[in-house]
């Protein structure tokens, strides 16, 4: 039986290719194994949808005078052009050769060449003495076997689900660091249902691998929409992220904007007359070495200036300054972002909600996340709420308390399910007044509409448990390895910050000369 994963994929393969790919981790970190697996399989789908399309101009040929070489006939159907040094027979033939490293980058190199939009996207360090010849034969011949480009997988989007799988696995083997590049699917899910992106500009500036834009074309897609009734436009700093976001979106043929280039969205924004309808993001939390103090007096923190020690209130006016007249963002924050005092950080949340910015907050429940076991919450910023979209929100935010929400799907991770996304989702537009969303009204232990004055009230504290108040709960009704998987995430993470802050000490100490 297949393992059900909370990513989405269950295709039957996905475990013997994890397996194939997790015999390299003995011999590099998860961080370089990723790219090998992803590049690989990127490579193979060109080349089944290469191949797929050449068989049909081959065979109608004499009769619609379809000529296989055109590479017309490609780009008219958005497939890439594969030269016959990259195609994948050629690599499969090759795969036991201890040259198949070599025969790999030129393969990379090949394709890059003949499709610009692909220049300088595709990993091309297969060679490198670290990685194991022997494993890397093993991997392409189980890859050999998946057919991931020919047009009954593409039509499944068989890729997409490889590559989801994949992007979480490789999140929960990096830990922490994974969180650079993979939000968990039902936040993404949830943050797209939530403020529905069906046309427009949808803006991330902190992309990872993408997922926030492929979310919102399937979400435009399933309600009926066209690829490319949202324009995409996004950033990302890390530059090997950066080319697997540009990966990620070319397999599926989504024309993005993500600048050309990997850049840090605070001192190089590749995007600065952009205003967006929708913005959607999960910045890094709590980020202290964001070069706050070069940026004291930038024309973005228009509600305060952010601490330099914290990017968080950066993060958040800098998505405000991107917004259109009438945009919406949904996005990630730490917890102590709805609350803190520290610095200039509470001066700047009491701006935000006088301008009646805060349009929702969402608590969510811990273990979501592979970057961390503490909880998180869903901050929804509406620039201006009576432009007539929706009913007049003016003075009011809503508040939802979805920590009792989501299932345990290994020891310490927690998964939301399309109805827990569809009640969330549904409590908002009811609320917002969208047609035969039917009508809102509170519920006690989950959520609540506050007036501004009530939020002044709570010394502008946007916890939601604040206002929902809180349901009972006997003890008895929480399953035993619940209270043990959640007791099992907080001493891991109490257990982590001490580690770092030891670690920290000791580097401070050493500057001091106090080392050993």
């Amino acid at each position: 039986m297949t393992e059900k994963n909370g990513n989405g994929a269950n295709l039957g393969f996905e475990n013997q290719m994890w397996a194939a790919a997790d015999k390299l981790r003995g011999h590099m970190d998860a961080s370089e194994y990723k790219h090998v697996v992803l590049g690989l399989i990127f490579l193979k789908y060109i080349s089944d949808a290469f191949q797929a399309k050449y068989k049909q101009l081959e065979a109608t040929k004499d009769t619609e005078y379809t000529d296989p070489e055109d590479r017309d006939e490609y780009s008219a159907t958005n497939i890439f052009w594969v030269p016959k040094e990259a195609r994948w027979a050629t690599l499969q033939s090759s795969a036991k050769q201890p040259t198949i490293g070599k025969i790999v980058d030129d393969a990379m190199v090949a394709i890059e060449k003949e499709n610009p939009t692909l220049k300088g996207v595709l990993p091309k360090d297969y060679s490198r003495p670290s990685l194991d010849k022997y494993r890397l034969g093993e991997l392409i011949d189980i890859i050999s076997k998946i057919g991931l480009g020919d047009d009954e997988s593409r039509s499944k989007d068989i890729l997409g689900r490889v590559y989801e799988y994949f992007l979480g696995r490789f999140a929960a083997a990096e830990g922490k660091g994974g969180g650079e590049f993979y939000t968990p699917r039902c936040v993404v899910n949830l943050l797209v249902r939530m403020i529905e992106p069906y046309k427009g500009r949808v803006y991330d500036p902190c992309c990872g691998s993408g997922g926030m834009f492929v979310q919102s074309e399937r979400f435009v897609e399933e309600r009926g929409g066209r690829l490319g009734d949202i324009a995409i436009y996004g950033q990302e700093s890390n530059s090997t992220t950066w080319r697997l976001a540009m990966m990620n979106l070319a397999i599926r043929g989504l024309d993005a904007n993500l600048g050309g280039q990997h850049a840090d969205s605070f001192h190089n924004d590749l995007h600065k007359d952009l205003r967006a309808d929708f913005i959607l993001a999960n910045p890094p939390f709590n980020m202290s070495d964001w070069g706050g103090e070069r940026l004291r007096e930038d024309a973005r923190w228009k509600y305060g200036i952010p601490p330099v020690n914290n990017a968080n209130y950066a993060w958040i006016q800098h998505f405000i300054h991107h917004l259109s007249p009438t945009g919406v963002t949904g996005f990630v924050m730490a917890n102590g972002s709805m609350s803190t005092n520290t610095t200039s950080e509470g001066e700047i949340r009491k701006n935000l909600i006088e301008a009646d910015l805060v349009d929702c907050m969402i608590a969510l429940p811990g273990q979501l996340f592979y970057t961390t076991q503490i909880p998180v919450c869903l901050w929804f910023v509406a620039r201006n709420k009576k432009n007539g979209k929706f009913r007049d929100r003016s003075g009011q935010t809503l508040f939802i308390d979805a920590r009792k929400l989501g299932t345990l799907i290994d020891r310490i991770h927690k998964d939301f399910s399309e109805e827990e996304i569809d009640k969330v989702a549904a409590t908002y537009h009811a609320w917002r007044g969208e047609k035969d969303a039917g009508e809102y009204r509170d519920v006690p232990g989950f959520c609540k509409t506050a007036t501004t004055e009530e939020i002044r009230e709570h010394g502008y504290v946007l916890v939601p448990g604040r206002y929902v108040g809180a349901a009972e709960i006997e003890d008895d009704e929480v399953p035993f390895e619940e209270k043990m998987a959640e007791l099992s995430a907080t001493l891991y993470e109490q257990f982590a910050q001490a580690n770092r802050l030891e670690a920290s000490i000791k580097r401070n100490l050493e500057v001091l000369g106090y080392g050993e």
